[in-house]
Order: C-alpha cells, then sequence, then structure tokens
C-alpha cells in the first residue's frame, strides 16, 4: 500500500475510538496536532469522499441520548478495512522512525510540542 496523506491518515486516527462529524474531525485533529494539520471544510470533505469510496469509512445516522442526532450532521465511523490501513501505516511511519533513530537523525521519544522546539 502506497503511503497516506497526512490528512487521509489523520481522519482515520480521528475515527480509531469513536464515530465524529466533520467539525469534530476538524477540531480533534487541530488539537492533536497543535494545530500543525489544519484542515479546511473543502480538504476534509474531499478525504471523506475518497475514504467512505474506498470503503475504509462509512456514513451513519447518530442518536443522542435525547433522541434524534441533527440531521444537518453527517458522522461517520471506520470501517475494519479502514482500520486496517490506518494500521498499516502506523507501522510504516514506526519502521521510518526507527532508520530514522538508527542514523542518529532522531533520538528517544518526542511530543509534538518539543517537535516544535518547545519544553
Amino acid at each position: 500500500m502506497a503511503p497516506l496523506s497526512t490528512p487521509i491518515f489523520q481522519i482515520l486516527l480521528s475515527l480509531i475510538d469513536d464515530d465524529a462529524h466533520g467539525y469534530a474531525l476538524i477540531q480533534g485533529i487541530r488539537e492533536r496536532t497543535d494545530g500543525e494539520v489544519d484542515l479546511t471544510a473543502s480538504t476534509l470533505y474531499a478525504a471523506v469522499k475518497r475514504l467512505v469510496d474506498s470503503g475504509w469509512i462509512e456514513e451513519i445516522t447518530k442518536r443522542t441520548k435525547a433522541g434524534n442526532g441533527d440531521p444537518r450532521r453527517r458522522y461517520y465511523r471506520i470501517t475494519a478495512e479502514g482500520r486496517a490501513a490506518a494500521r498499516e501505516e502506523a507501522e510504516r511511519l514506526e519502521r521510518t522512525l526507527v532508520m530514522a533513530r538508527e542514523r542518529r537523525l532522531l533520538s528517544g521519544i518526542r511530543t509534538p510540542t518539543m517537535a516544535k522546539g518547545r519544553p
């Protein structure tokens, strides 16, 4: 499998633990990456369309405790195929990090804030 684009991988990663709607995906990705990945709505929905077409995520009807969910919001859920693709990409990235550490390009574990030069 070819490497996944950052937006595609981040969307799949966002859906690993819970279903989400588009705005929640954008916000969650922005927060998790400390603003490094800041998707626009058009970028998000183009990627979501590709993921739905590929069978890696599916659109679902989400109900809340109070009854029906907001009918204007589209919720998405990762499929088994999408989970497998995300896992394969994470393993590829891990192998790449091992190579970088073997070449002494990186050392130890770095957090996103450390990567930006902050403590």
